[in-house]
Formats: structure tokens, sequence, C-alpha cells
């Protein structure tokens, strides 16, 4: 395998890697503690300044409009569509609002093949289609929620889909264009901190009570997601989103269950075992067609040296 041309597995690996891990352990503040999911996305938005920290060193902040407009919309798509579904879930069946919500790689597929003119060749075409089936399946819980399921949560959950869907597209867009991976990340911090008042409105009251234990869970497992986020933007921008999006989504929910299997003794339902079979089958489709094909999906915008981790000095 090329490494210049197939970073993009490298970095979607590590992506997989710190968000399985964080999806198995991130409903811990909540559940153990009662931390409000809002005082969570706080936290989140101020670890995003750890690994933009690391991400801007060596590399020049890209001051173009055109890198402040994919970047803001990339960051406000995704911290947005945070937030709303954390409301969308206080007014809707999360058995519901999962699978319609983890469709949103649907959303960047079919805006790349339109837009950026990006080709997926049959084999790969289905290993889409398994992982985005697969991604649907992983997100059933399995058992009901017993919430609420009048008001609007329905289209709550469907413009949660489609920001996020954007939210991918406008990662490789940016990369494409020739916008560094720091810039895009930094943007991306920038709008997941411009949000932090609407966190704040949302929760209404600061939990004062809170055990330390919970801000200290939180920090710790939302940094894993902050790092994550600065993988996912790496993998955009030397792979095709047509691939990067299914592939990441259908893996990391499989990472978190063999980990809840391990840590909790939890069992997946029969919806979960099959979403992993079609997400491993899937992802190896969509990398072995993409490895095959030999094509350089590499951006403008993407670091040179792939084989250092460390994004390579860049040029605004």
């Amino acid at each position: 395998m090329n490494r210049g041309t197939k970073s993009w597995i490298v970095y979607a690996s590590l992506l997989v890697l710190f968000w399985g891990v964080w999806g198995a352990f991130s409903s811990e503040p909540n559940s153990r503690y009662g931390y409000p999911n809002e005082m969570i996305y706080i936290i989140w938005a101020f670890t995003m300044l750890i690994p933009a920290y690391f991400a801007m060193r060596g590399n020049t902040f890209d001051r173009r409009p055109i890198a402040a407009a994919y970047g803001l919309v990339a960051g406000l798509t995704g911290a947005g569509g945070q937030l709303l579904l954390f409301h969308a879930l206080a007014n809707g069946p999360a058995y519901l609002i999962f699978p319609l919500v983890s469709l949103s790689p649907v959303v960047t597929v079919v805006m790349a093949m339109a837009l950026l003119r990006e080709r997926i060749k049959r084999l790969a075409l289905v290993g889409v289609v398994a992982a985005l089936a697969a991604i649907v399946l992983l997100s059933i819980p399995s058992a009901k929620d017993d919430s609420n399921s009048h008001g609007p949560w329905l289209l709550m959950a469907i413009l949660i889909c489609v920001a996020w869907g954007v939210q991918a597209f406008c990662m490789r867009k940016a990369a494409v264009v020739g916008v560094n991976d720091a810039t895009t990340f930094g943007w991306m911090t920038i709008s997941g901190l411009l949000l932090v008042p609407v966190a704040f409105v949302m929760m209404g009251d600061f939990p004062s009570d809170a055990p330390w234990q919970a801000p200290a869970l939180t920090a710790v497992t939302q940094v894993l997601n902050a790092v994550g986020a600065l993988f996912l933007v790496m993998a955009f921008s030397r792979g095709k989103a047509t691939v990067v999006a299914p592939v990441t989504n259908a893996l990391a929910p499989v990472l978190t269950i063999v980990l809840s299997l391990a840590v909790y003794q939890t069992l997946p339902n029969v919806w979960g075992t099959l979403g992993i079979v079609l997400a491993l089958a899937g992802s190896t489709l969509m990398v072995y067609s993409d490895e095959k094909s030999g094509e350089s999906s590499v951006a403008p915008g993407a670091a040179e040296d792939s084989a250092d981790l460390s994004p390579a000095p860049q040029k605004s």
C-alpha cells in the first residue's frame, strides 16, 4: 500500500480507536453522576483546544475567507448538531432518533458524488451500502426508550443528520481547495466555543452539587472525542468522502460494543451483532476497492509527510 496515497487509512484507524474508546465511556458522567449533557458539551468544547494547539504547531493559520467559511460551517454544523441532539433526546425516543441521525454519511456520500465528482466503484458501492446498514443497526438500543414520542423530535433528528453530513463534506471540501488540516480544526474549535453560551442557557443552572469525579471523567473522555475529531479532519483530507464517512461511522461503534462487552459484560442485541458483521464486511470492501484502484485521493490541504502523525508545515 502506498503510504502517500492511502494514509487516510492510518488516520481513520486512529479515529476509530479514539472514538471507539470514547463511545464506551462517554455516558458514564451522566449515568453515574447525573452530570448534565450540556455541561459535558461545554467541557468538550474546551478540550478541543488541546489537539488544536498541537495541530497548529509548525503550521500557518490559513486566513483566507474560504478557509474560514468551510471551517466555520464544519464546526457549527458539528457542534450545533450535538446541542440539538440533547434537545431531541429530551423530547423523543432514542431508539428512533439515533438510527435517523446515523444516516448522516448518506448526505456526505451524495454531496461528494454530486459536488466533488468523486467516483465510487461497484465493489466499494456494495461496501458503502453494507456500512450504512450497519450504522443504522448499531444505533438501535437493546431496549426501547420510554421518552415522550410527541413533539418536533423527528424534524430535529433530520436536521442533525443533514448537519453532520454537511460537516463531513465541508472537511473534505476544505482540504480540496487547499486549506490545511490545522486551520480547519482551528475553526472547528472556535465554532464549538462560540456555542458554549448556548449550552449554558439550555442547561439553566450550573451543577454546583456534582462530585469532582463527574467533570474529571468528562474531561478525560472528551479529550478522546476531541483528538478523534482531529484525526477525522486528517482522514478526510487524504481519502475520498464517499469512503471515509461510511468506514469511520461504521467501525467506531463496533469497537465501542467490543469494549462494552469486555468492561460491562454487556452483549449486543441481534441487530448489533448483524451490524458488526456488516460494518466489518463493508469497511473491508471499501478499503480493498480504494487500495486496488491506485488513485491518489490526497487533497492539497493534506500534510505532505503522511508517515508522520504530526502535521507537516503548510503555507497559507
